[in-house]
């Protein structure tokens, strides 16, 4: 196919409350130059994530930026384009990938984005099903596996702190199928109780009153914990619930401290998980995302892993990604929310 020199983007030169005429802005820029490792992907799809909200918030609070911002942190595409040093990958290929955060997003019509990172989309899933896939995995993924370093064949317990949201929700599924955990996951409402079971999870607890709620279900102390919703305000629960030399992870940062010697007496550990560590570093290993991805890709075509998305917004605009801020926002969403472009 033909490829423009130019393209539309979406993205924010200040940090404005969403709802504001200017938080989020179209704006025509040339396509991004390709590095040696780089595809250049025509999107057709990608999701809503709580970075991209934390990130635009953040980004421009005290200063207008030279360039507008283009978030957008998991895409699905075609490859219309590769750098020299790419191998695995053809022109025509459907990839999915979270990226960088140091680059432009995805809320373009194209993005460039390294060959080590990104996979063959998963050929039973739409674009949009796809699209809420990548970065939610990665993180997931990399929590157990890297972070905690559960072992699959060990027959232990893991609290997954947030089990309804898109994160939580592969970590549920993730841990049910690769794993012999016993899978207990938070949720407080009808809704999102019957989710997190449709998940896999084993038990069900209550967040708002942690700590009782586990222990109802017989079960004194976890030997993982994985904190994807408040790190700072379940501390404490966290500190009582952790098993004697458990570990805990977590992907929520906070202001202030945490007491890390409360943990001192059990000999537990605690471990942060940032899926763009290893394209933020160009780790020796990045090249394990484009493994995940593909791992994960396998297992949704298998039937064991199944798309958490549960809202499709149609339409490459402002007002659609407006509309896909907002619900991230409201922290009371259900699974993912895709934009199709």
């Amino acid at each position: 196919m033909s490829v423009p020199s130019k393209m539309k983007a979406i993205g924010f030169t200040q940090s404005l409350a969403i709802a504001e005429q200017d938080s989020l802005v179209e704006f025509e820029t040339n396509l991004p130059e390709l590095k040696e490792h780089d595809l250049l992907v025509k999107v057709s799809a990608t999701s809503i994530n709580p970075a991209d909200a934390k990130i635009r918030i953040r980004s421009a609070q005290d200063k207008t930026l030279e360039q507008p911002k283009v978030l957008g942190y998991d895409a699905v595409g075609e490859v219309v384009g590769k750098g020299t040093d790419v191998e695995g990958f053809e022109l025509g290929d459907r990839v999915y990938y979270a990226g960088d955060v140091t680059r432009m997003g995805a809320n373009a019509e194209y993005q460039a984005v390294d060959y080590r990172i990104t996979a063959k989309a998963p050929t039973s899933l739409s674009d949009e099903a796809a699209a809420v896939m990548p970065l939610a995995t990665l993180t997931a993924w990399e929590a157990l596996f890297d972070r905690l370093r559960v072992r699959s064949e060990e027959k232990k317990s893991i609290l997954i702190i947030g089990g309804a949201g898109g994160v939580g929700s592969i970590t549920i599924q993730l841990a049910s199928q690769l794993t012999n955990l016993t899978v207990i996951a938070t949720a407080s409402r009808p809704e999102t109780e019957q989710w997190v079971r449709d998940m896999g999870a084993d038990h069900v607890v209550n967040h708002r009153n942690l700590v009782e709620s586990v222990r109802e279900q017989g079960i004194q102390h976890v030997d993982y914990i994985f904190n994807v919703a408040d790190t700072k305000g379940h501390w404490e629960s966290i500190v009582e619930l952790i098993a004697p030399q458990g570990m805990i992870s977590s992907i929520v940062e906070f202001d202030g401290g945490i007491d890390l010697s409360a943990l001192q007496g059990k000999s537990a550990g605690f471990v942060w998980e940032l899926m763009f560590t290893r394209s933020l570093f160009n780790t020796d290993d990045i090249q394990k995302q484009q493994d995940i991805l593909f791992q994960a890709a396998n297992l949704i075509d298998a039937g064991r892993i199944k798309s958490t998305l549960t809202t499709t917004l149609n339409g490459f605009s402002v007002e659609t990604l407006k509309d896909a801020h907002q619900r991230i926002e409201s922290s009371s969403s259900i699974g993912k929310t895709a934009i199709k472009y």
